[in-house]
């Protein structure tokens, strides 16, 4: 055992009452604030159920085709959706589509700039780096305790906890992809009188936009991985259908859930890694690695 050299007591209680101070002074700004992720998540939600089963199959279908141009992936997605259809899982699928569309659009909309910062200040990507990696490495169940305290359990903290999570993969691969831009490139844009603006807008992201891609797939299976810790907090959908299956002890329950996740996940991926292959076609990079 180790020898007990200080007590930890005293600063522990001083962590837990500094968070009990923030609740209490700061619990209302903090769900204002998160109201807009809320009602975007809601949004999303009561859009695609709203929507007939068979238009999202059609457009679900549509985008693997547009994506790939062979009719191999369209069967595949397909298949998943009648799947998931077929054992009773529609509604459960959707609601974590949206969840899981929620959650990426947000972290587009925060990973993006940091990626872009981090890409042109070796001091910030210092600074943030190591927050990345903590994000990365800390179990998702450290950081719910905090968020649930805040906003008590339902869709707002499981939709933080899924951003928080899924986010840093974007992160890294937008800076990493503006970062490997040839330095030539820029040169002869900045010869030309191309402003920083232009050079970002008009050079870095579109020659960057292939490996900015492969980051929202990234987030976006590290969003559907969250479906079922998710679920603990009110999240509902395939994950809740996970847990009762845990809780019920009906392996049937929690083996369909999970096969619908899986579907949900290979749909979502197959798609975005197709479309990226094909932006990388069109804008050359597949000749230029060869």
């Amino acid at each position: 055992m180790f020898p007990e050299i200080i007590d930890t007591r005293p600063l522990r209680r001083w962590v837990d009452d500094g968070l009990e101070w923030v609740v209490r002074a700061w619990g209302d700004e903090f769900e204002a604030a998160a109201q807009p992720l809320l009602f975007l998540l809601n949004s999303i939600q009561r859009f695609l159920l709203w929507l007939p089963w068979w238009l999202i199959i059609i457009v679900l279908v549509g985008l693997a085709y547009a994506a790939t141009r062979r009719a191999v992936l369209p069967i595949v997605v397909l298949i998943a959706m009648i799947f998931l259809g077929l054992m009773e899982l529609w509604e459960d699928s959707v609601k974590t589509m949206a969840l899981m569309i929620a959650a990426t659009l947000t972290a587009i909309v925060f990973s993006l700039p940091v990626g872009i910062v981090m890409a042109r200040s070796a001091i910030v990507r210092r600074i943030v780096t190591p927050i990345l990696d903590l994000m990365q490495t800390l179990p998702s169940f450290v950081y719910l305790i905090p968020v649930v305290m805040i906003f008590g359990p339902g869709k707002i903290p499981a939709l933080i906890a899924t951003i928080v999570y899924a986010a840093p993969p974007l992160v890294r691969l937008t800076d990493l992809g503006l970062r490997l831009v040839d330095p030539d490139v820029l040169e002869a844009t900045q010869a030309f009188g191309a402003t920083p603006r232009q050079r970002l807008f008009g050079v870095q992201i579109p020659l960057a936009l292939p490996t900015i891609l492969a980051g929202v797939n990234q987030t976006t299976m590290m969003a559907l991985a969250m479906v079922v810790i998710a679920s603990m907090i009110g999240a509902g959908g395939l994950g809740y259908q996970v847990l009762q299956g845990i809780g019920r002890l009906e392996v049937s329950r929690g083996l369909f859930a999970g096969l619908g996740i899986v579907a949900l996940a290979i749909i979502f991926d197959r798609v975005t890694q197709a479309f990226g292959k094909q932006l990388q076609e069109r804008i050359g990079l597949s000749e230029v690695g060869k």
